[in-house]
């Protein structure tokens, strides 16, 4: 397999398991928290989808996918348009409610697609490119793509967790 083969495998695995996180949720799951203060599904896929859209949109000098395409006018969030949740106080995070699991699915599967088209053009010299000189070493094309993978699946791991959490508490 190639790096970029291997990198859109484990892109396409968080959509799997977005998909699955939602599958079967109502608009009131979404908001569920486990714990007061905790981040609710909604803001923990959300979230994900906003770093994954912000990170690839800078590395590939793009625009965001929730500035372009009006999802950040769909979701209607009483958050600055360009926040991604980094950084987020349990206030500002409560802030993020969802109204459906089509709307939060349709703004993952747009920011997948983004993705995905990139990765694909990818040459494996593409990855060795330096895109943060604020960190030491500089950060890499490589880097920060194995940086989001990696932040996406302890997301949408925690998303699942609290998943499971309300659905034994229904049982």
């Amino acid at each position: 397999m190639y790096a970029k083969e291997i990198l859109i495998e484990g892109y396409d695995r968080i959509r799997d398991e977005v998909h699955t996180v939602l599958a079967g949720l109502g608009t009131d799951d979404l908001d569920h928290s486990p714990a007061p203060g905790a981040n609710s599904i909604a803001w923990l896929l959300w979230h994900l989808s906003r770093v994954q859209d912000d990170h690839i949109a800078d590395a590939f000098g793009l625009e965001q996918v929730w500035l372009a395409r009006d999802w950040a006018d769909r979701f209607d969030l009483e958050l600055p348009h360009h926040d991604t949740g980094y950084g987020h106080t349990p206030e500002q995070a409560a802030k993020v409610r969802v109204p459906s699991t089509v709307l939060l699915a349709g703004y993952y599967d747009a920011v997948h697609d983004q993705t995905l088209g990139v990765l694909r053009a990818l040459a494996a010299k593409d990855l060795e490119r330096v895109v943060d000189e604020r960190w030491e070493p500089p950060v890499t094309l490589g880097v920060r793509l194995v940086s989001v993978l990696s932040d996406d699946l302890q997301h949408v791991g925690q998303a699942a967790y609290v998943k499971g959490l309300l659905q034994s508490a229904e049982a």
